[in-house]
């Protein structure tokens, strides 16, 4: 059992280790996407679509690289798609035209599959009772994100962009050998199953897998949307440089990572849905203000006009975006907390469904974040979208669960209670 649990916490350390690697290499045009604008001459649009290139691979690929880690094994998965993100990131240095940033963009994103390896990888050396736990903390590497932003702005500032994707590949190529050799492998992990890929897919009738899509679109393909989006948000809208910018962009992008293995934890004692359920309302209210564009208004009193100026100073705005990344850090976990309690005998397929849904959300939101910068002018307008999104949350989760909740009201109270 020691020996177990020993293999168990070896497997996490070094799963997040490697996600962390990966999920800064999957981020790495949030802040390298500024200079390649610059240097192209692109508007927000074309911006937001760089941005987002590997958001939309790392996605496409997570449904394939979760069946397989049922199938093979969290271990060897997880080392062959470190291996070869490796030559697509080194080749970024060299690129020079729009469509060669695209490309290699697509294929970087392989890095950002490797959450739906792990996941499923994790989650099976551990107990129910400590799965959320384990899930959160294997997800806090999401806060490679924030890596990016404190290592990259210097990096360029020093030797170039060109510079940042070789010092990347290196990284990710070390990463590589040294989960290998700290990870294990446990055969008994491994689904064994004669079902087709097709048949493995059968899962997406369920209708709660849509459900949580959903919820992950938001709080995760939202964190990834404006992980991407805000350092540029910060040199345009107050005029910073880009290492002032990317250091308080990571003001979101930190907590919205590292503190997922609270939410693991938080999942864990008080419920999925509880979790779930005030995350959205804090996301809600955080989004409704940060939408609030700069205004002047000009209010006539007894005394004559009063000129009255609405804007969030950056100090607020930092604020609140620490907030919603801490309540969508919260809310990743508890996303698959459910799934690891609901489908513990299908966790990659399910995770990698769901993570999908979260990763075009990520790819989705950069693009039309720029879209609509370029229709209204108005640079807020990215949080009005968010703001939307969870209002559709939020009613689906009170009539998806408001059933449920009303037949166990109406039962007996020891027989509810048993």
């Amino acid at each position: 059992m020691n020996n177990n649990a020993g293999k168990a916490n070896r497997v996490l350390v070094a799963s997040t280790f490697s996600f962390t690697v990966c999920f800064a290499v999957w981020m790495m045009f949030a802040v390298l996407g500024i200079p390649i604008k610059k240097m192209l001459g692109l508007n927000e649009t074309q911006f937001g679509l760089l941005a987002a290139m590997p958001v939309l691979s790392g996605a496409l690929v997570r449904v394939p690289l979760g069946i397989w880690t049922d199938r093979f094994g969290g271990r060897i998965v997880f080392f062959g798609v470190m291996l070869a993100t490796v030559i697509p990131v080194a080749l970024i240095g060299r690129a020079t035209q729009y469509w060669q940033f695209l490309a290699l963009g697509l294929l970087l994103g392989l890095a950002g599959g490797s959450f739906s390896v792990g996941t499923p990888y994790v989650a099976r050396w551990f107990p129910k009772e400590r799965k959320g736990l384990a899930m959160g903390i294997f997800g806090a590497g999401n806060s490679g994100s924030a890596l990016t932003k404190f290592v990259a702005p210097g990096i360029i500032a020093t030797w170039g962009w060109q510079a940042l994707p070789g010092v990347y590949a290196a990284a990710l190529l070390v990463t590589a050998l040294l989960f290998w050799v700290f990870s294990a492998t446990d055969p008994a992990h491994n689904v064994v199953s004669t079902a087709s890929f097709s048949g493995q897919l059968e899962v997406l009738k369920d209708r709660r897998v849509w459900r949580y899509c959903q919820y992950y679109s938001v709080v995760f393909g939202g964190y990834v949307g404006l992980a991407l989006w805000m350092t540029k948000y910060y040199v345009a809208e107050y005029g910073f440089d880009l290492g002032l910018a990317a250091l308080l962009a990571a003001c979101f992008s930190l907590p919205g990572g590292v503190l997922r293995a609270l939410g693991g934890w938080v999942s864990d004692k008080y419920g999925a849905y509880k979790v779930t359920w005030w995350v959205m309302w804090v996301c809600w209210v955080c989004f409704f203000l940060l939408s609030y564009p700069p205004t002047s208004m000009q209010v006539k009193t007894v005394d004559g006009a009063l000129m009255v100026d609405l804007a969030l100073s950056p100090s607020v705005f930092t604020a609140l975006l620490f907030v919603a990344g801490t309540a969508m850090a919260i809310g990743k976990a508890s996303v698959f907390k459910f799934i690891g309690d609901e489908f513990p005998d299908n966790i990659g397929a399910v995770s990698g469904v769901v993570g999908l849904a979260g990763g075009l959300g990520g790819f989705v939101l950069p693009i039309m974040f720029g879209a609509l910068l370029d229709l209204t002018g108005v640079r807020s307008s990215a949080f009005m979208l968010l703001y939307g999104t969870v209002c559709v949350s939020l009613v689906w989760m009170h009539f998806s669960f408001r059933p449920a909740g009303a037949a166990l009201a109406r039962m007996p109270v020891a027989v509810a209670a048993r």
